[in-house]
């Protein structure tokens, strides 16, 4: 098929491990975005905060989005990535078992662009598209175990 590089959108735009919450979500805003992956000083990203991060693990749990750092929130999971030539089937792939909305793409281990829905959607085959929707979406749909009413 093709590769994540033809996939991704190659402008992203990141934050460091040491910018505020503050930053991220006024950069967010600047950006009209929902999600920036956070990078060491080297460009290596390492982890992802979206907006529904800071309002779930800063402002719910009253900490300070002044001082409470990327770097803070980048902590514990492993951050899972995709390298340019990585066939874009298999990043979907990964996408969908891991239920990612967002993958970042990597050359030589930096951060030079993110694979997101929105792009899958303007450049696969809308039954690849709507299988990976299906397996992001799984765990929060409803039950139907009413009989089929």
């Amino acid at each position: 098929m093709t590769n994540t590089e033809a996939v991704m959108h190659p402008d992203v735009a990141c934050i460091t491990v040491r910018d505020t919450m503050e930053t991220a979500a006024q950069r967010m805003r600047q950006l009209d975005i929902g999600a920036l992956p956070i990078c060491d000083g080297e460009g290596h990203p390492v982890g992802i905060i979206t907006d529904r991060d800071i309002i779930i693990k800063v402002i719910a749990l009253g900490e300070n989005p002044k001082t409470t750092t990327a770097g803070e929130l980048a902590q514990g999971d492993e951050l899972l990535t995709v390298d340019t030539t990585t066939d874009i089937t298999d990043a979907v792939t990964l996408m969908a078992q891991h239920q990612i909305r967002r993958m970042p793409v990597t050359e030589q281990g930096k951060l030079v662009g993110i694979i997101t829905e929105a792009d899958l959607a303007r450049r696969l085959p809308d039954q690849t598209v709507g299988e990976f929707v299906e397996a992001i979406c799984a765990q929060h749909l409803p039950s139907t175990t009413d009989g089929g009413s």
